[in-house]
């Protein structure tokens, strides 16, 4: 068993994983060379799309949607409140506006009905597009959220930086997370705690080739080259960004990507270890909730904590963790408190966020925690919580 410190989440690199990255340092090109086309491959592959487009990071794949989507201001983008900054800053980024949705107070989870409440609260204006988050690694009810979006006049946009290999049953359909099946686009992150890492990284999928012919524009400073013309002739029809992924990233991302199947595996297997280590601390303690269809593989292996019954606030409770060696980490404060949205949109009531809020605390989670691990951090949490 480990006896050192347990981070919430971290990657895990090995030897192989180091020899194609100095591989890659050898070959003739360090960016834009043949290792990014063959990552972009693989991945799409991997999760069912027609097309996937690597990036800097996960935050410039959801700007990247925006100015593909042709998102600009005085439309409206519906966010739920449980999620990364990104989420929300990739409208402002492109000048558009955020109309945020609540979310279910026991998952964190976009739900229909919270979709619909934000369309409602949104009447009147322009709503272009939808962009539910599939928080921790659990799937939103995506064809439910489509037929609203749809309804709307929306773009559905999938922000997937924790769910890669999660699927969604419906029916007898089985959706991969990326397949983008109900969704525009969707996208991914390769943060070092994500399910594979390229030390910072991004990818979207997409199965419409006009999306991905603009997207391929976005992360390259919008420069265009016509086949057969003179080799050193490009063209910008309108301005884009350098969000392109080095081939020496791309290079640890296949790698990692090979791997998948063991990291979704480990992942699974120490998810089921934790609920049944967790099921004696209810209803003190309880995992996040599952929502019916979901079948993740979990990035964060996120409780909810009813403080006030334990009689400790969260801060005494992830001192202690951390001063026998157990990190936490609490995903997410809600973005509409943030200072910027609340000055844009003034004080929101929403109930489920901040009910998700009071109570969520992400407990480690990674492919090279040993067996015996999530014993040690569940003992530890119930003798803290007394």
């Amino acid at each position: 068993m480990t006896e050192g410190f347990l981070p919430y989440g971290r990657q895990t690199i090995e030897d192989d994983d180091i020899a194609a990255v100095a591989a890659a340092l050898r070959g003739d090109l360090l960016t834009t060379g043949p290792t990014v086309e063959a990552f972009e491959t693989a991945f799409r592959e991997v999760v069912g799309a027609r097309h996937a487009v690597a990036c800097s990071s996960g935050t410039a794949a959801l700007h990247m949607t925006m100015l593909a989507a042709g998102i600009g201001p005085g439309d409206v983008c519906i966010v739920p409140s449980i999620t990364f900054l990104a989420t929300a800053n990739c409208a402002a980024y492109v000048g558009a506006d955020v109309v945020f949705a609540d979310v279910d107070r026991d998952s964190g989870l976009m739900t229909a009905e919270t979709l619909a409440g934000a369309l409602d609260r949104a009447k009147g204006r322009r709503v272009r597009a939808v962009l539910p988050v599939h928080l921790r690694g659990d799937v939103c009810d995506m064809p439910a959220l489509a037929v609203l979006a749809r309804e709307a006049g929306a773009v559905l946009v999938e922000d997937a930086p924790h769910a890669l290999g999660s699927c969604f049953v419906h029916g007898n359909e089985l959706d991969q997370v990326g397949d983008c099946a109900h969704s525009a686009m969707s996208t991914f992150s390769f943060h070092p705690v994500k399910t594979i890492a390229t030390g910072e990284g991004g990818m979207v999928t997409t199965n419409d080739a006009g999306l991905a012919e603009r997207l391929r524009r976005a992360r390259s400073h919008g420069m265009t080259r016509t086949p057969g013309a003179d080799p050193w002739l490009y063209e910008m029809a309108e301005p884009g960004f350098n969000y392109r992924l080095p081939d020496i990233n791309c290079a640890l991302g296949l790698s990692q990507l090979a791997k998948l199947p063991r990291f979704i595996a480990r992942r699974r297997a120490l998810a089921a270890a934790y609920e049944t280590a967790l099921a004696p601390l209810a209803p003190i303690v309880r995992p996040a909730a599952r929502p019916e269809g979901s079948r993740p593989v979990l990035h964060l292996m996120t409780v909810l904590i009813d403080f006030a019954a334990a009689g400790k606030s969260r801060r005494q409770v992830v001192d202690a963790l951390a001063a026998r060696g157990i990190g936490s980490q609490v995903h997410y404060i809600p973005v509409h408190t943030q200072p910027y949205w609340r000055a844009r949109n003034g004080a929101l009531d929403l109930p489920g966020a901040q009910a998700w809020y009071d109570r969520c605390l992400s407990l480690p989670l990674y492919p090279a925690m040993a067996d015996g691990d999530v014993a040690r951090v569940v003992e530890t949490l119930a003798d803290v919580l007394a």
